[in-house]
């Protein structure tokens, strides 16, 4: 896949959704906080109607599948509407899947070995996941010499006061931040706390 996919937004939101009737507003607050793409878990019920939602109604943000972890839902996404898929960990099987889709995604690595396999089956882009809980910014600026071609979004853990250090370093091209749709906030359907949040995370 291209690089773009890692250098559209600084922070990528990443985003569970409970209720389907938030999916729209949500996707039209990150995109007047200057943050227009999402990345949608697949951890809900409605989150394959959302992607769809958005989809269709908020044709100018680029829409995301996250937390793919069987192959059968590379393709679920994809015909949902998902312009991009991320999963939390890779095995050969989905990333054949999500290869099959066509579209661009980001597989899941936690240690050097599977950053190796990734490369092998000709990917540099990926996900870094459990950030912090994997050894954070210190761990990923420790293989970049021995592995400088593979760039990461780091995701799980990072904060707006951890941010900066990911994005400082060389081997990432943005980071996966939930802290932009906090439940309260999704709760109280609180859009305008959403916005600002984005726009925040924009200005890094």
């Amino acid at each position: 896949m291209s690089g773009e996919l890692l250098d559209v937004v600084p922070v990528m939101p990443v985003v569970v959704l409970e209720r389907l009737a938030d999916a729209v507003p949500v996707a039209r607050a990150l995109v007047a906080g200057g943050l227009p793409a999402i990345e949608l878990t697949l951890r809900t019920d409605v989150a394959l109607d959302a992607i769809r939602a958005i989809a269709d109604e908020v044709p100018e943000i680029l829409i995301g599948a996250g937390t793919i972890v069987r192959p059968e839902q590379a393709g679920q996404a994809a015909a949902a509407g998902a312009r991009f898929l991320v999963s939390p960990g890779t095995t050969p099987a989905l990333l054949a899947a999500m290869a099959d889709t066509g579209l661009p995604f980001l597989p899941g690595t936690a240690s050097v070995s599977e950053v190796l396999a990734v490369l092998e089956a000709g990917f540099t882009e990926m996900k870094f996941f459990p950030a912090e809980a994997a050894g954070g910014a210190a761990y990923l600026r420790s293989i970049a010499s021995p592995v400088p071609e593979a760039r990461f979004c780091p995701t799980g853990g990072v904060t707006p006061a951890t941010a900066a250090d990911y994005l400082a370093l060389p081997n990432v091209g943005c980071v996966g931040g939930s802290w932009l749709t906090p439940a309260a906030a999704l709760a109280a359907g609180d859009y305008a706390r959403i916005e600002a949040l984005a726009r925040a995370a924009a200005a890094r």
